[in-house]
Formats: C-alpha cells, sequence, structure tokens
C-alpha cells in the first residue's frame, strides 16, 4: 500500500471478487463518502431525501450525467462505527463484472480516489478500529486454505493476541517504571524490586512468549499447508499419485524417464489439513546437466518436506538410492508407498512378473501402503495415513488456540532472546540502569507486534499483501 496517499481522501474499490456473480458491493470510505453517493442514488421511494445510518436503500445508481448504470443497494455506515472508522458507504448492484467496474467509474469520477492494496483495513488500524495483530489476522482470514486456517485467524481478529501482548507489555512497562524509581532515587527509603522478583517477573512474561512460540511452531501445518514429498525412482508413479490425490491431471505422465525435470507444488484438502504436494524429479543417474539439477532440487527439497512419499514401483528392483533417501531421513518422515498394486494378485504374482519385496522397509520401521495410482485404488487408505502421520505430530489446532504468524513469532523471538539475555544480567548483578535499556527493547519489540510502535517499512509490508477493496 502506498503510504504517501492522504488520509483525507475518500477512497473507493470493489470489494467482491472479479468474476460473474449474484451481488457486487463497490465500497467507498471517507469524509466525502456519503456526498459522493447522494450524488448518483436515486431511491425508490418518493419520501426518499437521506440515507438513514445501516439501513438497505432500494433504488438506482447513476452515472454522473443522470444515466442509470444498475439496480441496487445502497447503505450508509457512518464514522466511527464502520469497519474502517470513518463513513462509509456500500453499493450493492449486480454482480457482473462490467456492471460493477462500470458503478466504480461513476464513483471514482465523482471524486473518489481508487484505494490502494489494503488501504480500507490500514484506515482501520490508523482510526484505532483495530491492532496490527487483528489487521494481519482479516489477511489471513482471507487467505485460510481450511477450516482450521479459518478458525486460528478467528481467534487473532477478536483482538485477544493483541490484548494477550498488550497485558505482557504493560507488566514489563511497570518494571521498568520500578527500575527507574530505584535509579533515580538511590539513596531513598522506597520498597524496590528485589532482583530475585525482578528476575521472576521476567522469566514469567518469557514463558507466556515461548508458549505462543510452541503454538506457532505446532500449527504451522494448518496455517501454510503440510509440505509433501513425493520422491522415488523415475517411473515409480509419483505424477499418477499426483493427479490421483488432486483428482485431475496436473503433472505429466509418460513412460519416458526423467519428464519431471524440476519440481511441481499443488495444494490439497486432505480432510480438512491443507497439504502441499511436491513431485519431485525420479531419482537416476543422468548427464543431462538441467535434470541434474532438478535432482538436487529434489534432494532438497526432501529435506525440507513434513513428509516424504517414497514411491516404490513393485516391478522393478528397489535400489541402494530408495533404502538411502529412507535412511536419510527416517522412519517418522518417510511413508512407503507401493504403487502398481493393480499389475499383481494378492499373492504378488502378475503376468509378467513377481512383485518385489519391499520387507525391508517394514522391518526397518517403516510405515508401507499398497496403492494403484492409475486405478485409484488404495489411494483413500493412502490419504487417511497422510493426514495421520501430519496430524500425530502437531495434532488438532484447538478453538481459540492463539497462534502468531511468521512475522510476529520472529519478533517474540526476539523479545525472548532479550529477556534470557536479561535474567543473566540480573543474576551477574548489573546495574539497574543497564537492565532498563534491555527491558526497554523488549518493549519496544512488543509495541511492533500490535503496531504501538511500528515503522512504515513494516506497515507498507503488511497491508500491500492485503487485496484491493480490504
Amino acid at each position: 500500500m502506498q503510504q504517501n496517499h492522504s488520509l483525507k481522501d475518500t477512497i473507493a474499490a470493489i470489494a467482491t471478487p472479479l468474476g460473474s456473480g449474484g451481488v457486487g458491493i463497490v465500497r467507498l470510505s471517507g469524509s466525502r463518502a456519503k456526498e459522493i453517493a447522494k450524488q448518483l442514488f436515486v431511491s425508490s421511494r418518493e419520501a426518499f431525501s437521506d440515507f438513514r445510518p445501516y439501513t438497505m436503500h432500494h433504488g438506482w445508481v447513476h452515472d454522473r450525467n443522470g444515466a442509470k448504470l444498475d439496480e441496487c443497494l445502497a447503505v450508509f455506515m457512518p464514522g466511527p462505527g464502520s469497519y474502517s472508522g470513518e463513513d462509509v458507504v456500500e453499493f450493492q448492484s449486480h454482480g457482473g463484472p462490467v456492471v460493477v467496474r462500470t458503478v466504480l467509474e461513476a464513483v471514482l469520477a465523482s471524486g473518489a480516489r481508487a484505494a490502494g492494496a489494503g488501504e480500507f483495513t490500514y484506515r482501520a488500524f490508523v482510526n484505532g478500529r483495530m491492532d496490527l495483530t487483528q489487521a494481519e489476522a482479516v489477511a489471513e482470514m482471507i487467505a485460510a486454505p481450511t477450516r482450521a486456517g479459518m478458525t486460528l485467524a478467528q481467534a487473532k481478529l477478536s483482538g485477544a493476541l493483541g490484548e494477550m501482548i498488550a497485558g505482557l507489555r504493560a507488566k514489563l512497562e511497570h518494571l521498568r517504571a520500578q527500575l527507574c524509581v530505584a535509579v533515580d532515587f538511590p539513596d531513598e527509603e522506597i520498597e524496590c524490586l528485589s532482583p530475585e522478583e525482578f528476575l521472576q517477573e521476567t522469566q514469567s512474561v518469557g514463558e507466556s512468549i515461548a508458549a505462543l512460540l510452541k503454538n506457532f511452531h505446532r500449527d504451522r501445518c494448518w496455517r501454510e499447508g503440510a509440505l509433501t514429498v513425493l520422491a522415488g525412482q523415475v517411473n515409480a508413479g509419483k505424477s499418477s499419485l499426483m493427479n490421483a490425490l488432486l483428482g485431475r491431471d496436473r503433472a505429466i505422465v509418460t513412460d519416458i524417464p526423467g519428464t519431471t525435470r524440476d519440481y511441481l507444488e499443488e495444494a490439497v484438502n486432505i480432510d480438512g489439513l491443507p497439504v502441499r504436494l511436491v513431485d519431485t524429479a525420479g531419482i537416476r543417474e543422468t548427464e543431462d546437466t538441467v535434470e541434474r539439477v532438478g535432482l538436487e532440487r529434489s534432494k532438497d527439497m526432501a529435506q525440507k518436506g513434513d513428509l516424504v512419499l517414497l514411491v516404490i514401483d513393485r516391478t522393478r528392483e528397489i535400489l541402494p538410492d530408495d533404502i538411502s533417501l529412507a535412511q536419510d531421513l527416517g522412519p517418522e518422515r518417510v511413508l512407503v508407498v507401493l504403487n502398481k498394486s493393480d499389475l499383481f494378485d494378492e499373492n504378488g504374482h502378475g503376468e509378467s512378473a513377481e512383485a518385489v519385496d519391499a520387507g525391508w522397509f517394514e522391518r526397518a520401521g517403516y510405515q508401507c501402503v499398497e496403492i494403484s495410482a492409475r486405478s485409484g485404488a488404495g489411494v483413500d487408505a493412502l490419504c487417511v495415513a497422510i493426514r495421520e502421520r501430519i496430524v500425530g505430530r502437531s495434532g488438532e489446532p484447538d478453538a481459540g488456540e492463539l497462534v502468531p504468524n511468521l512475522r510476529q513469532s520472529q519478533a517474540m523471538e526476539s523479545a525472548v532472546a532479550e529477556l534470557e539475555a536479561l535474567a543473566t544480567d540480573i543474576r551477574a548483578e548489573i546495574p539497574y540502569d543497564l537492565l532498563g535499556v534491555r527491558l526497554e527493547t523488549v518493549c519496544d519489540i512488543m509495541g511492533e507486534i500490535t503496531g504501538e510502535i511500528a515503522s512504515a517499512d513494516v506497515l507498507n509490508s503488511i497491508f500491500s499483501d492485503f487485496c484491493i477493496g480490504k
């Protein structure tokens, strides 16, 4: 968002997604919102004289020349009791993209300025309608990949995280005030906080922040999606498996080795769990420079994965590279997928070959699931196994659980590190005036989380990721 725009401007944008729909909304916010709306709106009621707040008014929206554009509903929400804290008007017209765009053009021609990304929410933040954690929660709600992600965002949208951080900061500010008394009046008989009590109070705050950080790491997969990597030999069926999991042809499937030369990533929802599926280049010896680069990327991606699906072709010999990859990652991160089960009967006999014995993996403690990516047999059971493996480590998110985002967690890590250094200084009997400097630093970090202290660069970074119209 461009912060060189004046907050005195009245802004407008389309607030509904692009494309055809039943309703399209054009939103205005600012001191001239109502004035512009009265210029363009003609009520279907003869007795209409002004907008009644928070009431839907039926009529037609016109351009500045009086030409009728569309039948619509109009609503006026006066500040500060609106989303942005300013006067807000919404025109709700038919949802055709041309219709909505035409209404917006009429609004802009009447004196409004096109809103930047996130500018409505930025104004809500500036006007005290929400703190920075709530503003970020708005974007997280919109981008939530599953209902679980939406629930996590809702807890912060209520302001609970901001209130908790503000409360912890207030405790630290109280300690700062006590330190100032001890420094400014060293010879007075004023009851001061003892080093033991000081240490206890700061450690209590540090433990509360650490608990939030634990939530961040535990519930990361519910916010970002669990990174699940498909690995294995060329032509083992990784691309076919990815298509089977997605329910559509996304990866190219051929009998030619090395078709997948880089990794492909797609998102899939497995019973409420967001999963980022990554199809990687097949393992094999190659002189192709591009394919070798793809293989290196595949190995790197496997190391980063929350779960690796090691796809084994039951018709071919298991190679040392398969076993080596499994050993490098360990049974906790590898789920062995025994593909092409449709080619064999229940005894492992096929028309042209015997099923390769994959017993080494089971004996070594690796979970194995038999499937046929081509027919779909066993894919549902594989989805269950994927979800159980990932959720088994993180657990289901609790309703109302406070989970910071990446920016917030990085600030919290800095605060915890500073508090740990402060504890060391307290034990070393460092003078109170120097302890106060560390305490001030922690308070500033906590203020950055809620936006009480935030640079223009931080705000631009946050609100530029918003969609236009929010």
